[in-house]
């Protein structure tokens, strides 16, 4: 089965500091990493601060290409893909869920929901209807018309979370999804993503630098210094998940 995604020695490399007082200095935040994602896993990758998280997040997600080594979703390279195809990918086969939940302020639920679903030119019709069902997924079938303002802190991120589903990808990538929340609710989310990943079989990615979330995920692995340690993170306690209790029962 072919992977997702899928990094093959993979290096970033950035330089910095170029100007007529100081020299270049080059800083290579990933440094030859190699692994795959397959079809319906579910994945956390745990680092602190500086350990190449965002670099490789940015570089699943598209949003970036690797200064050497390959880089593939679905078996396509993306040295062989033009900026029209890269933003053809990110809108079809790629989700994203941020700390931030990056909603439209004066927009109902079901309109933030539908608005990738414009940029993919999908018709009017079709569009509230995927909404409402990617709404309803997670637990906010009665929350449709309410703005932002009018929502709780996990509620919104429930909202992103129905945005990032409803184009319906291959691949799900949740940046922080439970920095911005309480425990409580942090739980509900985490607990919510595992449901999605198992009902609908979308591949999961988690990156994070609480050891505690990264431990809920069946595969984890440790990042830091730009290398990856598969493995790394200790399984998590039992009924980790359970506790949070049933992840539509509250909106958070």
């Amino acid at each position: 089965m072919t992977p997702v995604v899928e990094a093959v020695d993979v290096t970033r490399e950035y330089v910095l500091g170029a100007g007529r007082k100081a020299a270049a200095v080059t800083v290579r935040a990933l440094r030859g990493v190699s692994f795959a994602v397959e079809p319906g896993e579910f994945v956390a990758i745990a680092g602190p601060s500086g350990s190449g998280k965002s670099t490789l997040l940015h570089l699943l997600g598209a949003l970036d290409r690797p200064t050497a080594g390959s880089l593939r979703f679905s078996g396509r390279d993306v040295a062989d893909l033009d900026d029209v195809e890269l933003a053809t990918l990110r809108n079809r086969e790629i989700g994203f869920v941020f700390q931030q939940f990056q909603l439209l302020t004066r927009t109902s639920a079901l309109a933030n929901v539908a608005l990738p679903l414009v940029y993919a030119g999908v018709r009017r019709g079709e569009r509230r209807e995927r909404a409402v069902a990617a709404l309803e997924a997670v637990g906010l079938g009665s929350r449709l018309n309410h703005r932002p303002a009018q929502l709780s802190g996990g509620e919104q991120q429930r909202v992103a979370v129905a945005r990032a589903l409803v184009t319906r990808p291959r691949l799900l990538l949740a940046d922080e999804p439970t920095g911005n929340l309480d425990t409580t609710t942090g739980a509900e989310i985490m607990r919510l993503l595992r449901d999605l990943n198992r009902d609908f079989g979308v591949a999961l990615v988690v990156i994070t630098h609480d050891t505690e979330v990264a431990a809920l995920a069946p595969r984890r692995i440790r990042i830091r210094d730009g290398l990856l340690d598969d493995g790394a993170v200790a399984p998590p306690a039992p009924r980790a998940l359970d506790d949070a209790g049933p992840a539509r029962a509250s909106a958070g």
